[in-house]
């Protein structure tokens, strides 16, 4: 077959399967994992690569950030270990916060694939890690030092010989080293399933290597998006908001830019970096910028290097949002998950069906200490707020945004954590009022059950501003943390004592539209399930559940 062309059918069989072989590779990652931030939570990416390192295809569950650092990692990669220098065998790998994912808790392997003699492509893999060392996940690092082993990019394995040396440095480093190598290797092992399931692909088509296909998929992707970024209205639009931080608000602020099918997104007019691990490397900036466009663009197009092309993102150095080394990046999710509705509210202006209300986004909880049985124990549990309202549609409750990983199962997080789930129920009243409601958040307990002193990082975003209405919809609830019934500063490190109960109530999403133009059903629906309560209905949505409309405040 002729690599350079591709009629339309074959080339939609074509990207399939290689979607699929990446579907494959995460899966077989997702099995051998050790923890369950891998195995329950999702919390990883697989992409496949031809071999001049552009993105063909990508799994369908892998995570946003993870999907659009992956391409920049590996061409870091290869500035250090040049293609020619590889051999079948090698793995490379790092956890470079400035060419990696944005912090130190996430590990990026890629392996180079042969096939006749030839390299014909890379698996590549990022999942984050139990644990890397350090303070542990948290925000209270006020330099990357802190924050845990800092690998360069270095070979893992050599020739399918292991570094048992890196290896004894990453054991050494970190509080649970057999689930921490476990999990590298079970990066190692999902690039081998991939590429080896990709080396049967070209054998199959009886294709020389990977650049054909994927320069048609990739040409194909732009040419959609560039369509499709033609139909905004052409102009620059401009938003800013003020985020919680460990140390006072902090301004974030971007010029989106649309013109000739591309977007340029810029971050000039935030604030400077702060002495905590809230701080932002441009290219996690980067991967929530170009998804937040793609969101809005073409959200059915598969991930790969042309779908992103057209998009252009830019930022002054060492602003919060483009920090630079040393500084703290572990809980860079904090502020960098809000690049997505700093682009969402300043496109509101011009696409406002296709944007969402303010989401109470994601809740990460640290846990270090020993299990019952004496291991020791180290874990985060992800827990979420309710997503925005949209035009037309009720926001999700309990679902993270921008990022797309999993809570955890109760059942298996108390197995391995040795603690007690004592609730986790659906916030009534949480999610902002609105013609189209915003989601729910929830409430969780969780209680210490292992009989040690558990530490406890949390990193707890829309503490002090909610998540806001859009179109004159109603903010959502406000996150709040208390241990023991006081409530807790929600970036600090905190002790909890055998006994000592957490409790979260998670943020609700911003509800959009007029809450008195809420359809009546949606409204009888909404009381029956518990969504709202009988004063709210009558206070905020001035509906009277016997069948009349109240004026809004009424008593």
């Amino acid at each position: 077959m002729n690599d350079d062309r591709f009629d339309a059918v074959s080339l939609g069989i074509m990207w399939d399967r290689l979607i699929g072989i990446a579907d494959e590779a995460f899966q077989s990652l997702v099995r051998s994992s050790f923890s369950t931030i891998v195995r329950e939570s999702y919390d990883l990416s697989c992409l496949l690569f031809d071999h001049e390192a552009r993105a063909a295809a990508q799994a369908r569950f892998s995570i946003a950030p993870f999907t659009g650092t992956g391409p920049a990692t590996l061409a870091a990669m290869l500035r250090r270990f040049p293609p020619q220098t590889l051999k079948p065998g090698d793995v490379i790998v790092t956890n470079d916060p400035w060419i990696g994912t944005g912090h130190v808790n996430d590990i990026n392997v890629a392996r180079p694939l042969f096939r006749n003699g030839r390299l014909v492509g890379f698996t590549f893999s990022t999942t984050h890690l139990p644990d890397i060392g350090g303070i542990g996940h948290s925000a209270v690092g006020r330099e990357v030092f802190e924050e845990g082993l800092w690998l360069p990019v270095c070979k893992l394995f050599e020739e399918g010989r292991p570094n048992e040396l890196l290896l004894d440095i990453i054991r050494t480093n970190v509080r649970v080293p057999e689930q921490t190598v476990g999990d590298i290797m079970a990066n190692v092992s999902c690039c081998e399933v991939g590429g080896r399931r990709l080396v049967e692909f070209l054998d199959e088509y009886d294709l020389d290597d990977l650049k054909g296909i994927s320069q048609a998929i990739c040409n194909q992707s732009e040419a959609i998006t560039r369509n499709a970024l033609r139909e905004i209205k052409a102009g620059t639009y401009r938003s800013e908001l003020k985020v919680e931080g460990p140390s006072g608000p902090i301004k974030l602020a971007c010029s989106v830019t649309i013109a000739d099918g591309s977007a340029h997104v810029d971050f000039a007019g935030s604030d400077p970096p702060v002495p905590s691990g809230v701080n932002v490397p441009l290219c996690y900036s980067t991967a929530i910028a170009r998804y937040s466009i793609k969101c809005v663009s073409t959200p059915h197009l598969p991930n790969n290097e042309g779908s992103v092309r057209p998009v252009r993102v830019t930022a002054p150095k060492d602003c919060i949002l483009n920090a630079q080394p040393p500084r703290a990046t572990s809980g860079r999710h904090a502020i960098g998950h809000f690049v997505n509705i700093l682009i969402f509210n300043a496109l509101a202006e011009v696409i406002p069906d296709r944007v969402y209300a303010e989401p109470g986004m994601l809740n990460t909880l640290n846990f270090q200490g020993i299990h019952p049985d004496g291991g020791k124990i180290t874990s985060v549990y992800f827990a979420a707020g309710g997503y925005g309202a949209m035009r037309g549609l009720d926001g999700a409750s309990t679902i993270p945004a921008p990022s797309n990983i999993n809570g955890q199962s109760s059942e298996v997080w108390e197995e391995t954590m040795g603690m007690t789930v004592v609730k986790r129920e659906l916030l009534p009243d949480s999610g902002g009022a609105g013609r189209f409601r915003g989601g729910l958040g929830q409430i969780i307990v969780l209680r210490n059950d292992t009989g040690h002193p558990l530490t406890m990082f949390p990193i707890a975003l829309r503490t002090q501003f909610p998540a806001r209405g859009l179109q004159g919809g109603g903010d959502g609830a406000l996150r709040r943390c208390w241990i023991n019934g006081v409530e807790i500063d929600p970036y600090a490190r905190h002790i909890m004592q055998p006994g000592d109960r957490l409790e979260v109530h998670e943020a609700g999403g911003g509800g959009f539209g007029d809450p008195r133009e809420r359809d009546r059903e949606r409204m009888l629906q909404d009381l029956a399930d518990g969504y709202i309560t009988r004063e709210a209905a009558r206070n905020v949505y001035g509906f009277d559940p016997e069948g009349s409309r109240v004026a809004a405040g009424a008593s």
